[in-house]
């Protein structure tokens, strides 16, 4: 018998005893109506190496890229897109038994092509034993950095440029280093001076220190919660230790010329987890350099 028809004749039954009937019809009452969609709210930059925020009622369940997010007391959590990122990507909701799937559409960009001659072949194409084992160790130390899911927000604040000087690297070119093909470039780079101040760009917590990695140099990572993470290279000097609390504007580093580098800048780069994002979407017009301070390129 269907559903509707077995329903009815049940009702009849009881038709007035007031005060069963109306117990049926509050327990009847949610799995009869529609399913009202839950509620979404999302703002930032959907786009390929974009960042953004979102908020739904707490308590529920957010999955995107096959990860379930962290979702904060207020319901709010972030979501990041890589580099090449396609045109759709699906955000999935839970809370109770409901379960909706969220279609989300991704802006496609186009990225610069760069050459870069000159660099020491030793660095782009290391082929020792001892260094690709120090590689793989750096590398595990950059992943596990990124990889920290705390229950800060300190991402929620508005970004400011970390240095001052000139662009002279940006994000997604693909790079062919001696003529050789490589991957993309994932940050942004400020070319100025060694010795010019590398400030946070917003608060934070410090959880990669390192003087002098293969390829990056003098490298900085700090978390800034969820999985959003901000990392420093090249760096001529570190003026903070893991562990360290840093707020905006604090002084952290300092533009350097170390790992692989053929001039004395700043690699700004941004991950959500493994996703590595474009910081240059979330900060205005960079500042002027210092008069004092001379471009080096």
């Amino acid at each position: 018998m269907p559903y509707k028809s077995f329903l009815n004749l049940f009702l009849a039954k009881v038709r007035g005893q007031a005060g069963l009937l109306g117990l049926l019809l509050v327990v009847l009452a949610g799995p009869l109506e529609a399913e009202e969609p839950l509620l979404l709210e999302l703002e930032g930059h959907l786009v390929q190496g974009g960042l953004a925020t979102g908020k739904v009622l707490p308590g529920t369940e957010v999955e995107f890229a096959d990860r379930k997010l962290r979702v904060g007391p207020d319901g709010g959590f972030v979501i990041g897109f890589h580099r090449d990122m396609p045109a759709t990507a699906s955000l999935t909701l839970t809370r109770g038994e409901i379960q909706q799937s969220k279609t989300l559409t991704i802006g496609k960009r186009d990225y610069q092509i760069e050459r870069i001659d000159g660099l020491p072949p030793a660095k782009v194409n290391p082929r020792s034993k001892a260094v690709l084992e120090r590689i793989g160790r750096e590398t595990a130390q950059v992943v596990a950095a990124r990889d920290v899911d705390s229950p800060r927000q300190d991402f929620l604040q508005p970004f400011i440029w970390p240095a001052r000087g000139r662009l002279s690297g940006f994000y997604g070119s693909q790079r062919i280093l001696n003529g050789d093909p490589k991957r993309p470039h994932f940050g942004v780079d400020v070319a100025a001076p060694v010795g010019t101040p590398v400030v946070a760009p917003i608060a934070g917590i410090v959880r990669l220190a390192h003087p002098d990695m293969f390829f990056s140099g003098g490298t900085l990572i700090i978390d800034h919660g969820h999985g959003v993470t901000s990392t420093y290279i090249h760096l001529n000097s570190i003026e903070v230790a893991q562990g360290d609390e840093v707020a905006q504007g604090d002084r952290i580093a300092t533009i350097g010329q170390t790992g692989r580098a053929t001039g004395p800048h700043l690699d700004w780069r941004l991950n959500w987890f493994g996703h590595r994002l474009d910081p240059q979407l979330l900060v205005g017009d960079l500042p002027a350099p210092d008069k004092q301070s001379a471009d080096p390129e």
